[in-house]
């Protein structure tokens, strides 16, 4: 993920609040372990989807996914810096619309509408991998069951942010049923898997990890939502809304990190490689270190349920983003103003129905399987990423900081170079000419309604609302 607050949390408290550490720390507690859902239910399926890209070569996983967390942190300090100096909220629109002019805050904003529908498309089949993993027998209707999880998203959508608390309730759930997998996979495994674990002599090792771990980088999906979730916080002055957005950021690399290289370590101990049909890679893990027993159908529920909570929460900001876009009586917008009608929840129920319909079509597309939509998960939220780091190397060029615009180039570099090497995988051009075209199309609406002002905070006006 999980984008603009891709996870919504209940901040509607006093604003005295922001006097008072305990009800501060319970808040920051809820509103870091919400916005970080879509991240955490990453782990999911990018591990494994490194090792389809390696061709199930063992030897490498390691490597691959270090490399992988290794971007994860440049990505992230530079969101670090986008907290501090917009702690407002706004994100990559916001830096790009302050550092290049307004027009290009469609960029960003085109590349989350798909990544949105993507979050929603790869984690509600993830889901239902996970329940079939645990219930083989529902593999043969895999995309009725797909589907009907998305209903039932969508659905409870219908309803507003009441329930969005337990985002960081499962999000935390998952992690500590996860760490107990690890400690007894690592300590005493119930059995171990067949995966060779030599490395191909045929070719050249650093050369398939450098191709291949931009594939996992759908691991990196969610970092961005710290920076807009923390409009979120009204009752926070900007001091406290930086300590929070930054805290998130950092709770999200310790967690997402620690638990990524933990449980490829354990894959790659117990032998788990490429899982049949009927399974996941994750899930195959979980089961050779604690076996079939409570411990493992404890695993899949929680990583089941929270996936389901990082499509909610996508559910939540992309509707969101298209209200906000569709502007207000007093605030011309881009889009039709049907967009933005909601119901007495506060749903923009018609920005629902398009999410839903979007999402259905990429499931249906990838016949429910999360994997085939890796590729395509990889490429348009790395659009986002590039154009707030360029902004932010144009922000310390502007400041004469040099060390600081040397750290955000080379992190620029480092991201073109994973967003070329997906394109070049073929398919995922699709997401690309979508976030284009969905870019393009919100400036020549943009243009026809006179360039109203304002356009580069709709990332933030989208968590407010």
């Amino acid at each position: 993920m999980p984008a603009i607050g891709r996870s919504s949390v209940i901040t509607a408290a006093p604003s005295r609040l922001s006097g008072r550490a305990p009800r501060r720390s319970v808040l920051f507690f809820a509103f870091a372990f919400a916005v970080i859902a879509d991240p955490v239910s990453s782990v999911a399926y990018a591990i494994e989807a490194a090792l389809r890209a390696l061709h199930g070569d063992m030897a490498l996983l390691l490597p691959t996914m270090g490399l992988v967390i290794g971007l994860v942190v440049v990505v992230t300090a530079n969101y670090w810096q986008l907290v501090r100096r917009f702690p407002k909220g706004g994100g990559a629109a916001a830096a790009a619309a302050r550092a290049f002019g307004p027009r290009w805050t469609f960029l960003p904003i085109g590349a989350l509408v798909v990544d949105f529908v993507l979050t929603i498309g790869i984690s509600i089949a993830a889901a239902a991998s996970a329940v079939i993993a645990l219930f083989p027998a529902l593999a043969p209707v895999r995309i009725p069951l797909a589907l009907v999880l998305l209903l039932v998203v969508a659905g409870l959508t219908w309803f507003g942010h009441g329930g969005r608390l337990l985002f960081a309730v499962m999000t935390v759930a998952f992690v500590v049923v996860s760490v107990a997998v690890l400690v007894l996979g690592f300590a005493a495994p119930h059995s171990v898997g067949h995966a060779a674990s030599t490395a191909d002599p045929g070719r050249s090792a650093m050369l398939a990890v450098v191709l291949a771990f931009p594939v996992a980088m759908a691991l990196a999906t969610g970092i961005e939502a710290p920076s807009t979730a923390i409009a979120q916080l009204g009752q926070l002055d900007d001091t406290h809304r930086r300590r929070f957005g930054r805290g998130t950021l950092a709770l999200l690399v310790v967690i997402v990190g620690g638990l990524t290289l933990a449980l490829t370590a354990l894959a790659v101990r117990l032998h788990i490689g490429i899982p049949g049909s009927d399974s996941t890679q994750i899930a195959d893990i979980a089961h050779a270190a604690a076996g079939p027993g409570w411990l493992y159908s404890a695993f899949q529920l929680t990583s089941a349920l929270l996936l389901l909570a990082a499509a909610s929460s996508s559910f939540q900001a992309g509707p969101g983003l298209l209200k906000a876009l569709s502007g207000t009586a007093d605030r011309p917008g881009v889009l039709a103003p049907v967009l933005g009608r909601t119901n007495r929840h506060h749903t923009p129920y018609w920005s629902v129905v398009v999410y839903l319909a979007a999402a259905a079509l990429v499931i249906v597309a990838a016949a429910g399987q999360e994997q085939e939509l890796v590729l395509f998960y990889a490429v348009a939220v790395f659009v986002s990423f590039l154009v707030g780091l360029l902004a932010m190397t144009r922000f310390a060029r502007q400041e004469h900081k040099p060390a600081l615009a040397w750290v955000n180039g080379v992190a620029a570099a480092a991201v073109a170079f994973t967003l070329l090497v997906n394109l070049l995988r073929g398919w995922p051009v699709l997401s690309m000419v979508a976030t284009l075209l969905i870019a393009g199309g919100l400036y020549v609406r943009w243009n026809r309604a006179g360039r109203p002002t304002g356009i580069e905070d709709v990332e933030a006006r989208a968590e407010t609302d």
